[in-house]
């Protein structure tokens, strides 16, 4: 019975880094489609999001499952927990990368960006998929340097987003009110899609060592994690 609960654990730890393929390829293909104008990669990212959404229900109804079997205590108990977390944050990056599609949907067949902002949305977008990507590697390996490093990389997802705040407040945006707000939206979904992406690896450091990440990186001297 100890072995098929832990091929249980493992399992679940497997669907976790699952979800994170699906959402960070998900995230680069509704970038594609909200530059490009594609109606068709937009409405199949919409869709397919249904599959991380199956996947969170049936991990949620695991890891229950196994808490009510099994009782965990201690460290196992704080697996479990945790990959419950990490699900609901691995489920709302997936909304996230189908409200990119939706809007690349909604304005079709018009470009929801500007020209003069593609630049800045591809490299939010290519950043958003590896921070995911990292993400998904931190799950697998439990490295908690390669976690702390995360946040430290999502500050360059900050920077882009002042980017676009400073195009929005420039005088010269000579765009229109309806494409401020989609720029707006899409700076956001950007933004928290790369701070769910932080919160999975600080959830790994927090499931490996039992202390928070932001303690760890006080207790080292870790400067912005």
């Amino acid at each position: 019975m100890r072995d098929a609960y832990h091929e249980e654990l493992d399992s679940i730890s497997e669907g976790l880094v699952e979800m994170a393929r699906l959402v960070g390829s998900a995230i680069g293909r509704a970038t594609t489609a909200i530059l490009d104008a594609d109606l068709k990669l937009a409405e199949n990212v919409i869709a397919a999001d249904e599959k991380v959404d199956d996947l969170h229900r049936d991990l949620e109804a695991r890891a229950i499952a196994l808490l009510a079997r099994q009782q965990p205590v201690a460290t196992d108990l704080r697996i479990v927990v945790t990959s419950l977390r990490m699900s609901a944050d691995l489920e709302r990056s997936g909304d996230l990368a189908q409200h990119v599609a939706k809007l690349a949907r909604l304005r079709f067949p018009e470009r929801a960006v500007p020209r003069d902002l593609h630049a800045t949305i591809l490299e939010m977008g290519q950043l958003a998929q590896r921070l995911m990507a990292k993400a998904g590697e931190v799950i697998i390996t439990k490295d908690v340097d390669l976690a702390l490093q995360l946040e430290q990389d999502d500050d360059a997802m900050d920077l882009l987003h002042r980017t676009l705040f400073q195009h929005l407040m420039d005088d010269r945006w000579k765009h229109g009110i309806e494409t401020a707000v989609d720029v707006t939206l899409l700076g956001r979904y950007y933004e928290r899609f790369a701070d769910h992406a932080v919160s999975v690896a600080k959830r790994v450091v927090y499931l490996v060592t039992g202390e928070h990440a932001d303690e760890i990186a006080s207790s080292t001297g870790v400067e912005g994690a």
